[in-house]
């Protein structure tokens, strides 16, 4: 998983590489180059499994989501500090995300 240097994505990459991920329920933040998603699973032993598995692959990739957990609920923002803004490293732990989720569910 681990990618060298991250990137900042493109205007002419943005909508090809975006568009699958926000048709799977991410959303781009307002005032910030960045995209959230809120997941909801049955109970917080689901939720707190998922944010496991997550942070596994994120430590992998050396790269983190900055996230906030209640309970059942786990809201994640993903954005790439190293260079100000969204890059191919987002894109990839998103679907890390979002394939995760489809087992703690």
């Amino acid at each position: 998983y681990f990618i060298l240097q991250a990137t900042k994505l493109s205007e002419e990459q943005r909508p090809v590489l975006l568009a699958p991920v926000l048709s799977r329920g991410w959303a781009i933040v307002e005032n910030r180059d960045a995209i959230f998603k809120n997941y909801k699973f049955e109970n917080f032993q689901q939720a707190f499994a998922f944010m496991s598995y997550v942070a596994l692959n994120a430590e992998k990739m050396g790269h983190h989501p900055e996230w906030f957990n209640v309970y059942n609920r786990v809201d994640i923002t993903l954005t790439t500090h190293d260079c100000s803004g969204l890059s191919d490293r987002d894109l990839q732990l998103a679907g890390i995300a979002d394939e995760a989720a489809g087992h703690f569910v």
